[in-house]
């Protein structure tokens, strides 16, 4: 499936492909936007197509879902991603999101975020989704909570031995939220 999986007034989410590999190489090979994730940056375009056949693409056949291409509708462009990633070391889903500079401060990873919790909800059934986010990275954790994450420990990620802020929400939480807004 590469049509779109979620769609809001200004973005489609739909999954990577191939061909999305020079979009990938551009937001993935910027210092500025990789600063806060613990990756490297992409140092060439092939290794983005690797990235998207080797994790992004291994994900959605694997799990169901992963990141998905972020495109802004009114020019076309594919500007990062955002989605849910499992994480099978910890049995855990957890939410991301990484877009070109530019389109920082525009609300669009609130907006993506909150159609993502709901696609994971009453989707895919889950039960919680996590968000880990560096200290540092201000504007990330505050975009959790935003849209209705808690935070609830410090710890390491990854066995890097850094200390990250994790963040969950859970279904029934969500759900609550959502009955109250209806009322």
């Amino acid at each position: 499936m590469t049509g779109p999986i979620i769609e809001t007034d200004r973005l489609i989410l739909r999954q990577f492909i191939e061909s999305d590999f020079e979009a990938v190489y551009e937001f993935g090979s910027n210092p500025e936007i990789q600063k806060y994730t613990g990756e490297a940056v992409l140092q060439s375009p092939d290794q983005a197509k690797e990235l998207i056949r080797n994790v992004w693409l291994k994900d959605y056949r694997m799990y169901g879902y992963g990141r998905w291409a972020t495109i802004v509708k009114s020019e076309n462009k594919l500007i990062g991603f955002a989605g849910l990633k499992y994480l099978p070391e910890l049995d855990e889903t957890d939410i991301g999101y990484r877009f070109l500079p530019n389109f920082w401060g525009k609300g669009i990873a609130t907006e993506t975020s909150r159609e993502i919790i709901k696609y994971g909800f009453e989707q895919l059934n889950l039960d919680r989704i996590i968000g880990i986010a560096m200290p540092e990275n201000i504007a990330s954790w505050k975009v959790m909570e935003k849209i209705g994450f808690s935070f609830y420990k410090v710890d390491e990620y990854d066995g890097d031995g850094g200390a990250y802020n994790w963040y969950k929400i859970e279904k029934a939480q969500y759900l609550e939220k959502r009955l109250a807004n209806r009322s």
